[in-house]
């Protein structure tokens, strides 16, 4: 299915923005939002901050150390 020019090129433009997003480690809240509410309707969502220090603790470790 070919996609209008100015569609196709939203649709670039999200897809570079996420994916510089997630090339330096931010995480994307606004999908985890889509993911929520498409999947676990009953959960509610965690709140910015906390779905931002989860990722943190996700990436590295919670504080633990590691040897390698």
């Amino acid at each position: 299915m070919a996609l209008a020019l100015p569609e196709a090129g939203r649709y670039f433009a999200r897809s570079l923005k996420q994916s510089l997003r997630l090339m330096v480690g931010l995480p994307d809240y606004d999908a985890y939002l889509t993911h929520m509410a498409a999947t676990h309707p009953e959960q509610p969502p965690m709140s910015y901050e906390a779905f931002f220090r989860e990722r943190l603790e996700a990436r590295y470790g919670g504080g633990k150390g590691r040897c390698c």
